[in-house]
């Protein structure tokens, strides 16, 4: 892949965690970055310090869930930038309940901002990435767009859907210069799990400082390390990026073992 230096990079959830450093390192890249977060203040944060290190940077307070509002983003980048080249689509958000308790709305919200601000923020771009004939659409999934658990699936749910999406995706591409790459992260060092919507965990337990508490002791992957495993599957142009040791040792846990993986993974967890 041609060096980043001088694309405009688009990076939602840019605000906090993988975002973030994801836009810390493309900057370092010598990246242009559109930032777009629902979260104005942490949004505008780590814009200044992108700033203040030389980098060209525009803000845009978004919710990926709202189809017209992420229409309206990519028309404020493509005016304010000119062009954009990557799209990272990683805004995202966790609900723990089981499905017999599991509520409409609840289901909706992660839904809409995990499937739905995928399918926004890709369908806004492509069109101009599919004239240019350049590009590279990046989808965060996760290790649970793989595998599922109880109390997950829900989120289960929308991490599936853009494995799928994003795999249809790829193959409707193969004959252009437009490159499409799903992201499945295991346990990152973020505040997804203590922003979740908690109600019932993976064992039963309906404690959310406690179920937290153990997502931090499993979750040993940093940001900085996801954003420079991302960025490096985005140069070898790899279909799929798997992040962190956990995140291997579950995909081949379960590839050996597709029927038998849930009983084998409760045993490790």
């Amino acid at each position: 892949m041609q060096s980043l230096a001088g694309k405009v990079a688009v990076i939602t959830g840019a605000g906090s965690g993988i975002g973030r450093a994801l836009a810390q390192l493309l900057a370092r890249e010598g990246c242009d970055l559109a930032l777009a977060d629902i979260n104005s203040d942490t949004l505008h944060s780590t814009a200044l310090e992108l700033r203040q290190q030389g980098a060209k940077v525009s803000c845009h307070t978004l919710d990926v869930a709202d189809r017209a509002a992420t229409y309206a983003f990519a028309d404020d980048v493509l005016a304010q930038h000119g062009s954009a080249y990557l799209i990272i689509n990683n805004a995202g958000v966790a609900v723990s309940q089981s499905i017999a308790e599991l509520s409409f709305s609840d289901f909706e919200w992660i839904m809409g901002i995990n499937f739905w601000g995928v399918v926004h923020g890709t369908q806004a771009f492509l069109p101009h990435l599919l004239q240019n004939n350049a590009g590279h659409i990046v989808n965060i999934s996760s290790i649970f767009g793989i595998i599922s658990l109880p109390s997950q699936g829900a989120y289960n749910a929308s991490k599936f859907a853009v494995r799928g999406f994003t795999e249809a995706l790829r193959q409707e591409l193969c004959n252009s210069q437009v490159q499409a790459c799903c992201v499945h992260p295991g346990g990152i060092k973020t505040n997804i799990a203590r922003a979740a919507r908690f109600y019932r965990g993976i064992d039963g337990q309906q404690d959310a400082d406690r179920a937290a508490a153990k997502f931090d002791k499993y979750a040993r992957t940093t940001p900085e390390q996801a954003a420079l495993a991302i960025l490096a599957g985005i140069k070898a142009k790899r279909p799929r990026i798997l992040i962190g040791k956990d995140a291997h040792l579950i995909d081949w846990i379960q590839r050996l073992f597709p029927a038998a993986y849930p009983k084998l993974l409760a045993r490790l967890l």
